[in-house]
């Protein structure tokens, strides 16, 4: 995503960041409990700078579904509108966060990629452990997508019925047009954050 700050020429300072915090910008790339509490510190800070929305762009193959849903609670604990933006890849757990953007600020580019499936199971054990672990799956299944297709207006079991039906349980790989089709993205290009820094002379 671009990031453009101008300055007006009548404003003399060596260093932009004594004058303005610059917006914060988020990319994600993993989803494991160091980025969670990364992703935490940088929404708290984007709410200080006084920017008016916080950009994140996905750039994953995904990770672990529990830090997925700490980075969900913090997103709907934003008190700023979310953008998300897709630039060449958002897979699992990526695709789902990005799904969770606000509506109209679903960004991708002509380029990208978004891939969905079902939430995975890798656990090893006892026969009782194994059906503990087939029950939280599907949970988190349910869960997940529920909050997928109330963000993307769909009515409930949309995207997993797709999965199912359509793709077989299989990795369901979406292009830009596609995900559009099904309102994941809502904008097939790149935004631009334009931050401009004037001066306004007034005689009273």
């Amino acid at each position: 995503m671009l990031k453009k700050i101008e300055v007006d020429a009548r404003i003399k300072v060596k260093n932009l960041a004594d004058l303005i915090e610059a917006p914060i910008v988020i990319r994600l790339k993993k989803f494991n409990e160091e980025s969670t509490d990364k992703f935490s510190e940088e929404l708290s800070k984007a709410h200080e700078t006084g920017q008016p929305i916080i950009p994140i762009v996905v750039d994953s193959y995904g990770g672990q579904v529990y830090s997925l849903l700490g980075m969900i609670s913090e997103i709907q604990n934003c008190l700023l509108p979310v953008a998300t933006i897709v630039e060449s890849k958002a897979m699992s757990a990526g695709a789902i966060l990005f799904g969770l953007g606000n509506d109209g600020l679903r960004f991708m580019t002509p380029h990208a990629t978004l891939m969905l499936h079902e939430v995975s199971s890798f656990q090893f054990g006892k026969v009782e452990d194994l059906k503990a672990d087939v029950d939280e799956t599907d949970r988190l299944n349910t869960y997940i997508f529920d909050l997928l297709d109330k963000s993307c207006g769909q009515s409930k079991n949309y995207f997993l019925d797709l999965i199912h039906e359509e793709h077989g349980h299989a990795d369901w790989y979406m292009t830009a047009k596609e995900a559009k089709k099904h309102n994941l993205c809502n904008q097939i290009r790149l935004p631009r954050f334009n931050v401009k820094v004037s001066v306004d002379y007034k005689f009273e």
